[in-house]
């Protein structure tokens, strides 16, 4: 019988290691593939003959000196997780939770899903040769399905919201005992995630910033980091870690943003999101508890944005930096203006705001954001009245 939450208050399970029997400097990463696996002593995967590996992770930390200087900050970066294998950061938490299923000995594996997992786990069941079963609610952008379809997924379209499909996706798990990535190998799966933490903390040159800005669904993204964040203090690789986690919803979805709000570790579930960040349109989430607690833990914060605030910061990124985002992106960048402009947010602060999927993720979202191009007639005359 496979556990995977606690049988007394049915919270998630999480792996335990033994840091202390864990020997890892500076210089062990040298000559190791820049991918997640790179840190394979932190990750729950036994044999490395049982890794599944696309090369996700150690994805791009951009310095963004002119968007910085737009949300009037000084030290600010973007940690591009775009340019992952299926262009979203769920191929971290994705290649681990394959892996595991491949060393279980598992018949199938599958996922719940609003587009960016189902891709990921998709992919991985591929290049592994496992049958994958997808479930998603019905009203999910056909873009965001067209990954995992092309890669072989049963996608399974549930009437109803994330939740619902979630939870029958739960049922289906027992009954015919797949391997669901956030599911029954949940424990396993949410590993993955931390190494973004991991690889900020390299990339800044062996610290960890002082503040980290992550959009919230679930909230096992923000869990993951904080707890990367701290396992890599604990073993001596970062010193003084005083990074503060902040938390970032779009309004028509945030629960885990009210519950901070209103002071209480109680997260009332918004039984229908309606917001133009779907992959982020999880109305219970299950690690929103956890997420508080960690943001509190940190002295960090949850704030919120609205749809319009969300593309207006999804095109400041594109025209600042040239990262094309989805609106999950554009929500922690929207949160970042509000809490600068609040002064929640110094200005000589070095900040990192996590951009989780690419644009072409919500593609019929953002479509409807920007004007239709001018046409004009083949001559100089008729462009010359267009760009004065």
């Amino acid at each position: 019988m496979k556990i995977y939450a606690c049988e007394d208050c049915f919270g998630p399970l999480e792996v335990a290691y033994n840091l202390d029997s864990i020997e890892l400097g500076k210089d062990s990463f040298k000559n190791r593939p820049k991918t997640i696996w790179r840190y394979f002593e932190l990750l729950p995967v036994h044999d490395k003959t049982n890794v599944v590996d696309l090369g996700a992770g150690y994805t791009i930390l951009h310095k963004c000196d002119r968007l910085a200087k737009k949300l009037g900050l000084k030290n600010l970066y973007i940690k591009d997780d775009t340019v992952n294998p299926t262009n979203s950061f769920k191929d971290r938490p994705a290649t681990v939770a394959v892996s595991k299923a491949l060393e279980f000995g598992a018949k199938a594996v599958g996922c719940a899903s609003t587009g960016n997992l189902a891709s990921a786990v998709a992919a991985h069941a591929a290049k592994a040769g496992f049958p994958c079963y997808v479930f998603v609610p019905a009203d999910i952008e056909l873009n965001k399905i067209l990954q995992a379809a092309m890669y072989g997924a049963k996608i399974v379209a549930v009437k109803g919201t994330y939740d619902e499909a979630n939870r029958l996706a739960a049922q289906a798990s027992e009954v015919y005992d797949w391997a669901f990535a956030n599911i029954n190998i949940r424990p396993y799966y949410v590993e993955g995630s931390k190494t973004l933490a991991f690889e900020v903390c390299e990339q800044l040159g062996w610290r960890a910033p002082d503040r980290i800005v992550v959009p919230m669904a679930s909230g096992a993204l923000l869990c993951a980091i904080w707890r990367g964040l701290n396992q890599f203090e604990r073993l001596g690789l970062i010193d003084d870690m005083k990074t503060k986690v902040i938390g970032a919803q779009p309004c028509g979805c945030s629960p885990i943003v009210s519950a901070f709000k209103s002071g209480t570790l109680d997260v009332t579930p918004i039984e229908y999101p309606h917001t133009i960040a779907k992959s982020l349109a999880i109305g219970d989430p299950g690690d929103g508890t956890y997420a508080l607690r960690s943001i509190r833990e940190s002295g960090g914060i949850a704030e919120s944005a609205t749809d319009t605030e969300i593309l207006e910061a999804t095109q400041l990124l594109a025209r600042t930096e040239g990262i094309f985002a989805e609106p999950a992106g554009g929500v922690t960048i929207a949160v970042l203006k509000r809490l600068v402009e609040l002064g929640e947010i110094q200005p000589d602060e070095e900040v990192v705001c996590c951009v989780t999927g690419n644009g072409f993720k919500a593609a019929e979202t953002l479509l409807s954001s920007i004007p239709k191009p001018a046409e004009i007639e083949p001559n100089l005359e008729a462009l010359t009245r267009i760009i004065e």
